[in-house]
């Protein structure tokens, strides 16, 4: 399906909740491996369990009113319909899409922000069910829903079988977390799942995430009271600064990659980091690491956009709402709000929010 390009935005960050219904495409000898929701304070806050073990992220399920209520109270908005958040309604995000001028929204996992399993058979399982998912939710959003593939990286042989379904179906791009349990993601271990992306033309797309249960742990509630800083987009971050200086870039040099939903307020400071560190231990690298390695950024609405272009231009800057979830990155009218600032060119604007999306994500 091609991309129609008409309201003039792509939103690169925007999420499916995930129901019960995104286990359904299990195969029978899976079923066993089924997460289930286990529902607490009231109902209002649920948690899935896998594998005998709460994990995973699930939303706290708030009522239109409530995110109205924190709508008004913090400044951005937050409402979006609970079946299009969920995609069981496709028609009904397709609508909202139209009110928030979105042409496509490329959708990420809510699940996988944290580590869900090291087990290879329930990782597989769960993964193919997911994906099989979001190609229903493809095909039913006339080429308007692409998403970021979740692949068993605890097996990197099934893992790369499983991308040219994905690709087929949709996908734009393969997942990856800065830490897949104990692994970086610039560890060899992931060197054939680059091979193998690269080779389909398709790109990593790394989301706040963090698989590192060693981490977690050191950084949980008290030693976290940002909520997430420390544990999700710091290792972004650090995953960032580590691939720009690693031999990744230069073994791939034709894969692209995605830093999303982590602001782009740093993108000027690791420049800086990166270019001072590889000076001193005699290491050549491109003028621009970010254009001449293909690595693009997320940005929110209120990042000092002069400041980023002017230190590392507009050629790798994307936008994107965090459609249907409530953190700090969260701003359904964003590509509005961005469409609207007298501090961002015209010229600038058209590669945020539609040049470069489509050429990261092959559009």
């Amino acid at each position: 399906m091609s991309t129609q390009i008409k309201l003039g935005a792509i939103d690169s960050d925007a999420h499916v909740v995930e129901t019960d219904h995104t286990w359904d495409f299990m195969d029978p000898s899976e079923e066993k491996y089924r997460p289930q929701l286990y529902g607490t304070d009231g109902g209002n806050r649920q948690q899935w369990v896998i594998d005998g073990k709460m994990c995973g992220l699930r939303l706290p399920t708030l009522s239109d009113q409530q995110l109205q209520a924190m709508s008004s109270r913090i400044g951005r908005d937050f409402v979006t319909p609970s079946t299009a958040r969920e995609v069981d309604d496709v028609s009904l995000r397709l609508e909202h899409m139209d009110r928030l001028g979105v042409d496509v929204q490329v959708l990420h996992n809510t699940l996988w922000i944290r580590g869900i399993t090291e087990r290879p058979e329930i990782d597989i399982a769960l993964t193919k069910s997911w994906n099989r998912w979001m190609a229903e939710v493809w095909k039913a959003g006339k080429g308007r829903l692409r998403w970021a593939s979740v692949l068993p990286l605890t097996d990197i042989d099934t893992a790369i079988g499983m991308m040219d379904f994905a690709q087929e179906n949709g996908a734009v791009g393969a997942v990856m977390k800065p830490f897949e349990g104990s692994r970086f993601m610039i560890d060899p271990y992931f060197y054939p799942f680059y091979e193998a992306a690269e080779k389909r033309d398709m790109p990593i797309v790394v989301h706040i995430a963090n698989a590192s249960s060693v981490l977690m742990d050191a950084l949980a509630p008290p030693y976290d009271p940002s909520g997430g800083f420390p544990t999700f987009r710091m290792p972004t971050v650090h995953a960032c600064h580590g691939l720009l200086l690693s031999e990744v870039p230069r073994m791939f040099p034709k894969l692209r990659w995605a830093f999303v939903e982590s602001s782009a307020q740093w993108v000027p400071w690791i420049l800086h980091e990166v270019k001072r560190r590889a000076l001193q231990n005699a290491q050549t690298l491109p003028e621009n690491p970010y254009n001449g390695y293909n690595v693009y950024v997320s940005a929110q609405t209120d990042d000092d956009f002069p400041y980023i272009f002017d230190a590392v231009g507009d050629d790798n800057i994307l936008i994107g709402t965090d459609y249907g979830h409530t953190d700090t990155s969260s701003e359904v009218d964003a590509i509005e709000t961005f469409k609207a600032m007298d501090t961002v060119s015209a010229a600038s604007k058209q590669k945020v929010l539609v040049d470069n999306p489509v050429k990261l994500f092959g559009l």
